[in-house]
């Protein structure tokens, strides 16, 4: 049973990334069949991702009441009922429409799975099923080029990963009772954040050592975000998903004007930023159990500072800032699945729900916000500040994890008051 409802996951994540890459692979034919400017894309996925918030800050009292099996099997539902309504919709305003239930499924799914995996498995799982989110973010443009070369339409690539979610749902319904059943135990030494013991399993020292249920207490926004450390830990990746973001849209365009590198190459590149995160993170699954979560965040944030000092330097040639953008990918690539992996061990077990429904929040807050601010910013200053841009949000998300990190310890060393 263990074995399945893993695989089960595993699949879930890939369809996770499926309808991610959707609307960009397809607007520029999708735009013109509607009749309205390339621009009104920002709007169709500003109404996702606020669908998508509002679901991932309602996720811990959903997935308290009802589970995350049901969560999830709902979440996806949802989501595949509003991608075979994008394959119908004749006007750009029923794309807006079907966009609401797409967001708001994507969030609470999302919200569910990550905490339910952060709980019950290995870091080097959570890693492994964040690259498998990538090879469905990967597929689904594949998928629009064939749609679209084969006279099918846009329409028809939002039909395939429709049926292919709804097909999901059905094993996702079927696979309900595994849920209650299947509980891996974690080793000790595999909490993920850093090695038996030690300082980073202070949050599991401060709560009873059981799982999240419906009959636990609803943690409330407001208290989530008094407990000490979780401020700090939305700064980190909110910086992190902003600094993500901002580089899928806007390296290909920063090496065009900048340092002079040819579109096709500038295409490739940038697309390689992508694959490294995707194959980052199939290859930090192998160590991250040993190495922790702790030390993932820390040589991540570490690693994109040193591929965009790459970026940055005023050299002759254009392959050290084609392998900087490379190597930020790659440094990219651990970053999002340990934080979230660390979050039952350093707030607890019983807030990790809320506390990664706000964290979703705070991502995808990131990732909407940043790319369209650089493109202010871009337009005031020019394309030049992109390292530069980069260079403060590595920054924000090193210092503030860092500073997570200090204040763990401080708990880690503090004695436990009884009870």
């Amino acid at each position: 049973m263990y074995s399945l409802l893993l695989a089960i996951i595993y699949v879930a994540f890939v369809s996770l990334g499926l309808p991610d890459s959707l609307v960009g692979a397809g607007w520029p034919v999708m735009h013109e069949d509607l009749g309205v400017p390339v621009a009104f894309a920002g709007l169709l996925t500003m109404i996702i991702a606020g669908g998508t918030i509002l679901s991932s800050l309602a996720s811990e009292r959903l997935t308290r009441r009802f589970g995350a099996s049901v969560v999830t099997a709902v979440s996806v539902g949802l989501t595949a009922a509003a991608l075979v309504g994008f394959s119908v919709s004749g006007s750009f305003w029923l794309l807006c429409l079907w966009a609401v239930p797409y967001g708001l499924g994507a969030g609470a799914v999302d919200a569910a799975l990550n905490n339910y995996v952060a709980l019950h498995y290995a870091a080097r799982h959570m890693n492994w099923l964040h690259s498998f989110w990538g090879v469905g973010a990967s597929i689904s443009p594949f998928i629009m080029s064939y749609a679209i070369t084969s006279s099918l339409g846009w329409s028809s690539a939002y039909q395939i990963v429709g049926i292919t979610q709804a097909v999901l749902t059905v094993a996702l319904v079927v696979s309900l009772p595994l849920w209650g059943k299947v509980h891996p135990v974690r080793p000790a030494d595999a909490g993920g954040a850093g090695g038996a013991g030690g300082p980073d399993r202070a949050g599991e020292a401060h709560e009873a050592e059981h799982e999240p249920s419906a009959a636990d207490a609803h943690v409330p926004l407001a208290q989530a975000l008094r407990i000490p450390g979780v401020t700090l830990v939305l700064a980190a990746f909110f910086a992190y998903c902003a600094l993500e973001s901002t580089s899928i849209l806007w390296a290909s365009t920063y090496l065009v004007t900048d340092r002079g590198v040819t579109p096709a190459t500038a295409a490739a590149f940038g697309s390689l930023f992508l694959l490294g995160i995707t194959g980052g993170r199939f290859l930090a699954g192998f160590f991250a159990d040993r190495v922790g979560d702790k030390q993932l965040i820390r040589g991540g944030f570490v690693t994109v500072g040193v591929g965009v000092l790459m970026i940055a330097v005023p050299v002759g040639t254009d392959v050290l800032a084609l392998a900087g953008l490379v190597v930020a990918g790659l440094g990219s690539a651990p970053v999002y699945p340990a934080i979230i992996h660390s979050t039952p061990v350093n707030f607890g077990r019983r807030s990790s729900q809320a506390i990664i429904g706000i964290q979703m929040a705070a991502a995808y807050t990131g990732s909407t916000l940043a790319p369209p601010l650089f493109g202010a910013l871009s337009t005031w200053a020019g394309t030049w500040v992109f390292p530069l841009f980069l260079a403060v949000l590595v920054v924000l998300g090193l210092v503030m994890s860092e500073r997570l990190n200090r204040l763990v310890a401080r708990r880690a060393a503090a004695p436990v008051q009884p009870r």
